[in-house]
């Protein structure tokens, strides 16, 4: 069973960049396909970005595409999620997560494993 640990929150200014990582242990990392949700304050967990187990094809919520780009190395057991130009809508609490299903999915319940997530907080 894969644990996941998410690191590179904090606090940021609206434009600014970020970038989350996700650490992964206790499994075969590349046999996951791995996804990254948020839930925003008072709000349900949404999908964000997801990636193949190869590290190609992702895909990416209408919000965050064009200005994020998820990534993998499948040799240090990492995620990573680039996220730029931030707007305060992106203020969110943002989990790693892991799916033994064939292909990214964009739902919470195509996965199987979560962190317990990094506060990001962008400031206007």
């Amino acid at each position: 069973q894969v644990q996941l640990v998410e690191s590179g929150g904090g606090l940021v200014q609206a434009g600014a960049s970020l970038s989350l990582s996700c650490a992964a242990s206790g499994g075969t990392f590349s046999s996951y396909v791995m996804g990254w949700f948020r839930q925003p304050p008072g709000k349900e967990r949404e999908f964000v970005a997801s990636i193949s187990r190869m590290g190609i094809d992702p895909l990416y919520a209408d919000s965050v595409k064009g200005r994020s780009l998820i990534s993998r190395d499948n040799v240090n057991n990492t995620m990573l999620l680039q996220m730029n130009s931030l707007d305060p809508e992106d203020t969110a609490v943002y989990y790693c997560a892991a799916s033994v299903g064939r292909r990214p999915g964009d739902r919470t319940i195509d996965y199987n494993y979560w962190g317990r997530g990094t506060q990001v907080t962008v400031s206007s």
